[in-house]
């Protein structure tokens, strides 16, 4: 009789395989961070990075479809470590008045893109479609989680609309651009007023006003 054959497969990517990718999509990663940190955003192009990470362009092309898709996710991976900072930040004392609530989104935001200047070169210079709509998509959670906040404190009236705390981040979104424009590490001096602006702002839905 004919030996049955075995029915048994060999994996279709190795894990050696497997590996060696997603250490080379790091890789990419990495060396379009570091371009975007040193020499701005328009000049972290994928040839760019590819060179940097010793990879050739077409490889790169093989893990990446274009820059925008490099963006895109170096974005996702900024956007998860600004969420912890905000999310300890808001719980932090003093947080629930319109000048703690302002200085607890501002101050993690200052602080991260300060000591992350890829993250700032994307959010302020990258702004391709898709990586704006995650930046407003963002924004709009996390506007809405500190107007749940702000009601359930007391801090500001329950009538206020959410759409109160979206204009806050709006706004502040623009002011940020401004200080960021002024100075690669954000200007001191506009920092200064946005907090002023969106204070007093905030401070018109608090209780009795």
């Amino acid at each position: 009789m004919f030996e049955k054959k075995s029915r048994t497969r060999m994996p279709a990517r190795p894990a050696v395989v497997q590996r060696r990718g997603v250490e080379r999509r790091k890789a990419i990663l990495d060396a379009a961070e570091a371009l975007l940190a040193e020499q701005g955003y328009a000049s972290a192009t994928l040839k760019a990075v590819g060179e940097r990470a010793g990879i050739p362009v077409a490889s790169v092309y093989h893990y990446f479809s274009d820059r925008h898709e490099v963006d895109a996710e170096l974005l996702q991976r900024h956007m998860a470590a600004l969420d912890a900072a905000l999310a300890a930040s808001l719980e932090r004392p003093g947080a629930d008045t319109p000048a703690g609530a302002v200085d607890s989104v501002i101050d993690p935001f200052l602080a991260y893109f300060r000591a992350h200047p890829g993250c700032a070169e994307l959010w302020f210079n990258g702004r391709a479609e898709a990586i704006d709509e995650s930046v407003r998509a963002f924004d709009e959670e996390r506007a809405e989680r500190l107007w749940r906040a702000l009601i359930e404190r007391g801090r500001i009236r329950p009538d206020t609309p959410v759409l109160v705390l979206r204009i806050a981040f709006e706004a502040g979104g623009k002011l940020f651009d401004l200080a960021f424009r002024r100075s690669p590490g954000g200007d001191d001096e506009s920092m200064a007023e946005a907090r002023r602006l969106l204070t007093a702002y905030l401070a018109t839905y608090a209780p009795g006003e």
